[in-house]
C-alpha cells in the first residue's frame, strides 16, 4: 500500500520504490488528505504503476479512482456500497471491500466485491484506532464462505506472509513493514521471495 505513514516519504517516490521491488498492485491510501492532494498523488502514481505492469487502486474514493482512470477502488465499511462505487467507476473496474469478520466478508462478496480484504490479522500501527487482531483463523473462516479472492491485511511481515497465504489468503496487503523499511524495494522482494 502507498501510505507514507510517519516516514514523510513522498507518495510517488514510495510508489516507485515498491514497484521497483516487484509490487503487483498499489493501493493509494492517504489519510487524512484533502481531495486535491489525493488527486495529485493518484495522477502521479497511476502511470508509474501501469508502466510497471501493476494494478492501481485508490482507497475509499471511487470519484478519484474514476478521475485518474485507476484500475479500481478499495472501500471500507463506512464507504459507499459496492453498487454505488461501480456506478461511479463504470464497467471493468475492481471494487474491493475491507471486512473484519465472516459476516462482513460474506456481505461484501454477495454485494459483488471483486475481492474481500480481511483483518487485522496481526496487531497493526497503521490505523488510528486499530481493531483487535483476529489471527489466521479469520482467514480460514472467510475462505470457507466466499469464492472471491481474499486479501489479508494487518501487521503482516515478510516472516508472517507465508503463514497467511497458507491459511487461505490469495494475497497480502502490507503497509508498515514496507513503507517503514530502510529499503522498501528490498522489503517487497523479501515478501515475494517468501510467498512466491
Amino acid at each position: 500500500m502507498v501510505d507514507p505513514l510517519d516516514t514523510r516519504r513522498p507518495p510517488a517516490a514510495l510508489a516507485a520504490a515498491l514497484l521497483a521491488g516487484g509490487a503487483r498492485l498499489l493501493q493509494l491510501r492517504l489519510k487524512p488528505a484533502i481531495s486535491r492532494e489525493l488527486l495529485a498523488a493518484a495522477e502521479a502514481i497511476r502511470p508509474l504503476a501501469h508502466a510497471a505492469g501493476a494494478l492501481f487502486l485508490v482507497n475509499d474514493r471511487p470519484d478519484i479512482a474514476h478521475a485518474v482512470e485507476a484500475d479500481g477502488v478499495h472501500l471500507g465499511q463506512e464507504d459507499l456500497p459496492v453498487a454505488a462505487a461501480r456506478r461511479i467507476l463504470g464497467r471493468g473496474r475492481i471494487v474491493g471491500v475491507s471486512t473484519h469478520d465472516v459476516d462482513q466478508a460474506r456481505a461484501a462478496a454477495t454485494a459483488g466485491a471483486d475481492y474481500v480484504a480481511v483483518g487485522p490479522i496481526y496487531a497493526t500501527t497503521s490505523k488510528e484506532h486499530p481493531l483487535t487482531p483476529r489471527g489466521l483463523e479469520l482467514v480460514r473462516a472467510v475462505r470457507g464462505v466466499v469464492a472471491c479472492p481474499i486479501v489479508a491485511i494487518g501487521g503482516i511481515t515478510a516472516e508472517t506472509a507465508p503463514l497467511v497465504r497458507a491459511a487461505g489468503a490469495d494475497a497480502v496487503a502490507m503497509i508498515g513493514a514496507l513503507v517503514r523499511a530502510a529499503d522498501p524495494a528490498a522489503a517487497v522482494r523479501a515478501v515475494l521471495a517468501g510467498i512466491g
